[in-house]
């Protein structure tokens, strides 16, 4: 029995039991008792607890990334790294790539480690099948689980997220307003954040009372690393006849194909195609011309995960979710009125 199977018994939240443990005075003598009681109960010290207060703790926290080549996903683990070591806590990486098995595989050992929290970098690991969850549920029964840009409502589950279903509605219809009715949008992911951002695109075509084309919205399954091969996906698009004037991209290496695409075959950026990205990563300003990206914040989500990671360790009460808005962050792909 650990601290969150007393949390459970006792039918208090985890930061009550730690300020128990700890002797604070902001505990209700009610609840104090109900506590101690469950303790009692089972015949543990405070010493037996000694790891979930963190006073012998490991001093180290698990990061799952699924793939550290994903320029996003580097970022946010070298973001996460560097402020969990100023606070005090070890890194532990594992890379678990995005099949089930191989996810729930790298979670377990991270667990047999001893880590005092997983941060798990990324919305791969929710799945739309809620037993394809569970395995983060069993953890947050043991461990805090915290995610970046994920959301999972569980006890003990903490999110850090951009709105990623805004930010992209908001972007659609900018296009919109600018006089664009063929938004080609292009994605590759079915993650959790990959699901919200295409609902933000089909969203603003319905607030604009115009029916959405599905040929508009197109998958594509390379690596990526493939921005030749976003070129030439766009490339028999264009033979198949399929006619757009803006690419919405869901990343900023699609956007980048579409930069590809259209000096392939002498498209003017962006009098004849706007394009825009997502995350406003470096990609956007190596590009010629620079991309016109939705910045979503990625250096403020992972300072504020680390923040939460922190405070629930300490046993403070800490918001199970926070949110960040997007925001659009012109450039030269794009010819759009701001702030309007």
């Amino acid at each position: 029995m650990n601290i969150y199977d007393i949390s459970k018994q006792a039918g208090v939240s985890i930061a009550t039991v730690s300020r128990v443990l700890n002797g604070s005075p902001n505990v209700k003598p009610k609840t104090r008792k109900k506590v101690m009681d469950v303790i009692e109960q089972f015949n543990y010290t405070p010493n037996a607890f000694a790891r979930g207060l963190g006073l012998d703790s490991m001093n180290s926290i698990g990061l799952m990334c699924a793939d550290s080549s994903d320029l996003y996903l580097a970022k946010a683990v070298y973001y996460i790294e560097g402020n969990l070591r100023k606070n005090g806590y070890n890194s532990i990486l594992t890379c678990s790539g995005y099949e089930h098995d191989d996810k729930e595989a790298a979670l377990a050992l991270l667990i047999n480690q001893r880590v005092d929290a997983v941060i798990m970098v990324g919305s791969h690991y929710i799945e739309s099948d809620v037993e394809n969850n569970r395995y983060i549920l069993d953890a947050a029964s043991h461990i805090p689980v915290l995610l970046l840009n994920a959301d999972l409502d569980c006890p003990n589950v903490f999110c850090a997220m951009c709105d990623d279903f805004k930010a992209t509605q908001d972007a659609t219809l900018a296009l919109l307003d600018s006089g664009i009715k063929d938004i080609l949008y292009l994605y590759n992911s079915h993650s959790y954040s990959g699901m919200c951002k295409l609902a933000g695109y089909q969203s603003a075509y319905g607030m604009q009372e115009i029916a959405v084309n599905s040929n508009l919205m197109q998958f594509f399954s390379g690596s990526h690393e493939d921005i030749d091969g976003v070129c030439s996906f766009l490339s028999d698009l264009r033979k198949e006849g399929l006619t757009f004037h803006a690419v919405l991209a869901s990343e900023d290496m699609l956007a980048a194909g579409a930069v590809k695409y259209a000096k392939l075959h002498n498209i003017s950026i962006p009098d004849e195609l706007s394009i825009i990205g997502y995350n406003n990563s470096l990609l956007t300003t190596c590009s010629d011309p620079e991309i016109t990206s939705i910045d979503n914040h990625l250096e403020a989500l992972c300072y504020q995960l680390v923040k939460t990671c922190i405070g629930v360790l300490n046993g403070e009460e800490m918001p199970p979710k926070i949110i960040y808005p997007g925001e659009l962050i012109h450039k030269a792909t794009t010819n759009l009125i701001q702030n309007k």
